[in-house]
């Protein structure tokens, strides 16, 4: 995530207009909370994949008296990501900003990720089943 998307954000709590919000998405505040929340976890997803990746860094397997420094560049690393914008606030400003992209799914797709998700289910079920067969044989 780059420095100037979260710096334009809030930090701190703000009022907003929900009318204004529900106009960049059709009009509906309902698809427009979806549509921030859809965003919002992208952001987060994206956020933690990158802090994860900088503290891999830190990883060690034993103990020693550097320890201690490496643990104040990750209290560092830590406090810097604290210190952003929260997803949530980053994910209204893009749609303020006209920034974010969605569309609604069509009626085909509705079903085909119906269907999708009904065969997931199915094969859950069915790998459960079979591991209570197999603990009672």
């Amino acid at each position: 995530m780059s420095a100037n998307k979260t710096q334009q954000a809030a930090r701190n709590t703000v009022t907003r207009d929900t009318h204004a919000i529900d106009q960049q998405v059709n009009g509906n505040l309902f698809e427009a909370i979806v549509v921030l929340s859809k965003r919002s976890t992208q952001l987060g997803q994206d956020i933690k994949e990158e802090l994860n990746s900088k503290l891999e860094e830190f990883i060690t397997v034993s103990d020693s008296l550097e320890e201690v420094f490496e643990n104040r560049e990750q209290i560092e690393i830590s406090k810097h990501y604290e210190r952003q914008p929260k997803p949530h606030s980053v994910a209204i400003k893009e749609l303020e900003e006209g920034k974010v992209y969605f569309r609604m799914p069509t009626e085909e797709e509705l079903a085909a990720e119906a269907a999708r998700q009904e065969e997931l289910r199915r094969e859950r079920e069915e790998r459960r089943n079979r591991r209570f067969q197999q603990r009672d044989n």
